[in-house]
């Protein structure tokens, strides 16, 4: 089979390959295609491929900067491009920040700045897949993920499925916090990407979560506990995911990320920038070079919501990522193996209130047919009502890119709940359309 990697260039696809190297089953991958607009960090992560493959063997790999040469008998396309890349990210981040709103890159105005110059980009891919690989399954880490996934379903429907790493973390910190096995648990979580939360974490036939939430010590032993508070975590009764933490934290995380000496995407900018420069310089090290690289990104991953000197949990950086979500979703569709996972899919009836055709972060069950949401409670309180308004914001982007309408764009931006102003929302816009040409562009290209 053959696994086309659109974003090939990016520095974590050494992450999906090695997931690759540990399947040995008959019907596996055994052709990685890479594409990226960049042929130089193109060559520099083919470089680390081939030294992973000859220390463990692995799928052959070829890359190139041709869209419908790259697709071309593809069984399954992952999506993970960055259109704009850091640059734009640093932009998302500052031009918010600026003005004293949050600076992050998929949560408030930098997502919504971010799905703007997005969406054009991965409607194309979609159309192109349908034109050049028609049978193929899209799977999509493109960010902001619930929002391009639904972006490219209007293309392509139920082949596009979207994943995230968080939720399928989430349940295995709290499983592991009670000394529970995670894979005999199932998951009771429901939302949209970067907007969900665990309500409850039933196993061998008894919802295990209260017993956590009522133990102080075991729940401080999680990130979602050190991250919003015991006290909180017991107020709500059930346990968000950790992008929520622009939500109820709000003012403390523009604090901590103002006070920093970067954003993350400075920093990870700085860091990218010499990893690329160091495969280039010195090619032999690639492997070896990724590896440090990727270690320090690891131990950054939201440090804003950390105190000084603390450390990121350990299983949690060992516990697998994205790429394990993503071999698993292949694997249960290719092999009609099923299996359960949190996934980002159409809502169809799944949760009541928000229109059919939107995507929802919620569990399925997963073989040769495609993805299917399994019946859950719905939303209800203030869960309700945030997913509820931030999915709006999400469908006024994704038109707002598509038909090149400032006035969508606005709206998108006053209406998200973490912009405080219409006022400040035309300002985000303009600075936006400043600093990032690919985001000015959709308004010319379109108008």
């Amino acid at each position: 089979m053959q696994l086309t990697i659109l974003g090939g260039g990016g520095f974590r696809v050494p992450l999906v390959y090695g997931a690759l190297q540990s399947d040995h089953c008959d019907l596996r991958v055994d052709r990685v295609v890479l594409h990226d607009v960049d042929p130089e960090r193109l060559s520099a992560v083919e470089r680390v491929l081939a030294q992973m493959r000859d220390t463990a063997g692995g799928p052959a790999v070829r890359s190139g900067t041709h869209l419908d040469d790259a697709l071309g008998g593809a069984d399954f396309v992952f999506s993970a491009m960055r259109i704009g890349g850091l640059a734009g990210r640093t932009a998302d981040e500052r031009v918010a920040l600026d003005l004293g709103l949050l600076g992050q890159e998929t949560t408030g105005p930098g997502g919504v700045a971010y799905g703007l110059r997005t969406v054009p980009a991965a409607v194309h891919v979609a159309e192109r897949v349908r034109a050049v690989a028609p049978g193929a399954w899209v799977i999509n880490f493109t960010n902001p993920a619930g929002m391009i996934t639904e972006a490219m379903q209007s293309v392509l429907d139920s082949r596009v499925i979207g994943i995230c790493d968080t939720p399928v973390g989430l349940g295995r910190r709290a499983a592991r916090a009670l000394d529970l096995d995670p894979t005999r648990a199932t998951f009771d979580y429901a939302g949209i990407n970067h907007l969900g939360w665990l309500r409850s974490l039933p196993i061998d036939g008894a919802d295990a979560l209260p017993r956590l939430l009522e133990d102080p010590q075991r729940l401080s032993t999680i990130e979602e506990g050190r991250l919003f508070g015991v006290e909180w975590l017991h107020d709500l009764g059930m346990i968000p995911g950790e992008y929520l933490y622009y939500y109820y934290f709000t003012r403390d995380a523009i604090s901590s990320i103002k006070g920093g000496p970067q954003t993350r995407g400075e920093l990870l900018l700085d860091q990218q920038s010499t990893f690329y420069q160091e495969v280039c310089h010195h090619p032999d090290a690639a492997l070896a070079t990724w590896r440090a690289a990727r270690q320090a990104r690891d131990a950054t991953y939201m440090k804003e919501s950390r105190s000084e000197g603390e450390e990121r949990d350990a299983a949690d950086v060992a516990g697998g990522g994205y790429e394990a979500v993503a071999l698993a979703l292949m694997t249960a569709l290719a092999r009609d193996e099923p299996t359960h996972q949190i996934l980002n899919v159409r809502n169809g009836s799944t949760l009541p209130g928000l229109p059919p055709d939107a995507v929802v972060e919620v569990p399925c069950v997963v073989d040769s047919s495609g993805a299917t949401p399994t019946r859950i409670a719905q939303l209800t309180g203030h869960p309700a009502g945030l997913v509820q308004q931030v999915k709006a914001v999400e469908q006024l982007t994704i038109r707002a890119a598509l038909e090149g309408s400032e006035r969508l764009a606005r709206m998108a931006l006053a209406l998200h709940p973490l912009v405080d102003s219409v006022t400040v929302a035309r300002i985000l816009l303009q600075g936006y359309r400043e600093r990032i040409p690919s985001l000015d562009e959709v308004f010319h290209s379109n108008g």
